[in-house]
């Protein structure tokens, strides 16, 4: 672990030009005989069209794209051990585009910059501002390629909706409410009651970044470049006040409404329930749409809203720490009195090769991440609700076609890519967390108080208290003006 991360991240910015000369050719070739391990989370989402996607490039090129997998919890752990002790088992890590900088303050990263420059496949225009700048780059240097763009967004049944005289959710009181009328109610006609909101809330699973949505707008208003985590000048976080102690709280609120057994529910359980035509509302990533028309779920088929995550209507006083009223001075982007801030949780799954790697291991390995990430390839990825991988492409947010051809009906279509679109626009977009140890602040620390406050065995106020302790302890560690600085330089990047 290095101590100080921002110069080796701004050190590699001098060899871009050097490097260009060694770029990677882009047109198919013959790489017979190579082998890219590529190591990411296990099951089809991800993993299963990346194997798929490999078959197709061996046929082509003769490389064997080898996809291993490892539960969500230990990927980065497996990925910074392998490359930073030298076994370089691992040629590509596929995982959160936040993880990324501490791998490259640790020198890493193979700097992708001279494979994209020399690349006329790719078509890097055509990935959205947010997903070229945020997901890809650190320090000015491309050291990942884009495999999936995330947010995260809150989604209805239409037709529920439409029965009981609901509105979609602005705020999360809105939220509750509408979960409220409808718990308890049939909506498969199975003869069992079902859910007003379904929400995944595992340990060790995905489940803090739900959380961080639930905070966002809460903690953040004045627009993308203030953040939700931490002051830009300090360091001190921005987690122990009654914003996040709020989240926390509307958070488990949702379980009233939701399966008894809801607490050990991850992402793929909610899913589960929701094509099962049980669940009125959830907090999901972009996966929702294309699962609502994917043959097993069929009760939900073109059935499914989405809208912009909910917001609120006070905000947190950094000063005091406390929530306090929205008003033009605090909330100059609120929307009717309401403060929106989606957030682009996880960022999105994006590709890093290892520095290390055999120079024409690297080679093939860029030219299958580009494969993935061409939209030939990722724009009918994108339609499939069971590979994971959510729109980050303008063409795949501006032609309906695709979906329409993949079963949305051309309402239901223009309604998920407009929410995205809404997101992604947004002047107060929260952006994930993208510093040296990023995994170890929420991955670790947020998700560990969190599953202990849903468990009921310490409090919200003591939760976020242990939180800030542990988040200072890993700044520390890192270094807190070099963390300060690497923080700022990461916020602010939008869609616009």
């Amino acid at each position: 672990m290095t101590h100080n991360p921002l110069k080796a991240l701004l050190a590699g910015a001098a060899g871009v030009a050097t490097a260009v000369a060694m770029a990677a050719p882009t047109v198919a070739q013959d790489y017979s005989g190579i082998t890219v391990n590529i190591l990411t989370r296990p099951g089809p989402v991800i993993a299963g069209r990346m194997a798929e996607r490999g078959e197709e490039f061996t046929e082509m090129t003769g490389a064997e794209i080898r996809v291993d997998e490892v539960p969500f919890a230990e990927l980065f752990q497996k990925v910074l051990t392998d490359w930073a002790t030298g076994t370089n088992s691992i040629d590509v890590g596929v995982f959160a585009s936040g993880w990324a900088t501490e791998l490259a303050a640790a020198d890493l990263l193979e700097d992708l910059t001279p494979y994209v420059e020399a690349d006329d496949k790719i078509d890097i225009d055509d990935i959205a501002p947010y997903f070229r700048e945020f997901n890809q780059k650190i320090a000015g240097q491309v050291k990942l390629i884009t495999l999936d763009g995330d947010f995260q967004m809150a989604y209805y049944r239409t037709d529920i909706f439409d029965e009981y005289g609901l509105e979609p959710p602005r705020t999360w009181d809105e939220y509750l409410a509408n979960a409220a009328a409808v718990h308890g109610k049939d909506f498969n006609g199975d003869g069992e009651p079902d859910f007003g909101s379904c929400m995944f809330k595992k340990r060790n699973a995905q489940s803090y970044f739900a959380v961080m949505s639930f905070a966002a707008a809460y903690v953040q208003s004045k627009g993308t470049g203030e953040g939700i985590f931490f002051d830009t000048e300090t360091m001190k976080p921005k987690v122990n006040n009654e914003a996040w102690i709020k989240a926390f709280e509307i958070y488990k609120a949702t379980g009233e409404y939701g399966p008894p057994d809801e607490i050990n529910h991850d992402v793929g359980d909610t899913r589960a329930l929701l094509q099962a035509g049980r669940c009125a509302q959830m907090i999901d990533w972009g996966d929702v749409g294309p699962l609502s028309i994917d043959p097993e779920g069929e009760l939900i088929r073109n059935k499914m809203g989405a809208v912009i995550m909910p917001g609120t209507t006070e905000v947190l006083d950094e000063e005091s720490g406390e929530l306090v009223a929205c008003d033009a001075e605090r909330c100059p982007h609120a929307i009717d009195g309401i403060n929106y801030a989606p957030f682009a949780a996880f960022g999105g799954w994006s590709g890093a090769i290892n520095k290390n790697a055999d120079p024409k291991v690297k080679e093939a390995a860029y030219a299958f991440l580009s494969y993935m990430n061409q939209a030939a390839q990722s724009n009918v990825d994108v339609t499939m609700g069971w590979t994971g991988y959510n729109p980050y492409r303008n063409s795949q947010l501006e032609n309906l076609e695709p979906w329409i051809e993949a079963g949305f009906t051309e309402e239901a279509a223009s309604n998920y890519l407009g929410a995205i679109k809404a997101s992604l626009n947004n002047p107060n977009m929260a952006s994930d967390l993208k510093i040296p140890g990023a995994a170890q602040y929420t991955g670790v620390i947020l998700d560990r108080e969190l599953a202990r406050f849903l468990a009921g065995d310490i409090t919200a106020e003591q939760a976020v208290a242990n939180i800030e302790e542990g988040w200072e302890e890993i700044t520390d560690d890192f270094g807190r003006d070099e963390q300060a600085e690497i923080y700022r330089l990461s916020l602010g990047i939008t869609n616009q």
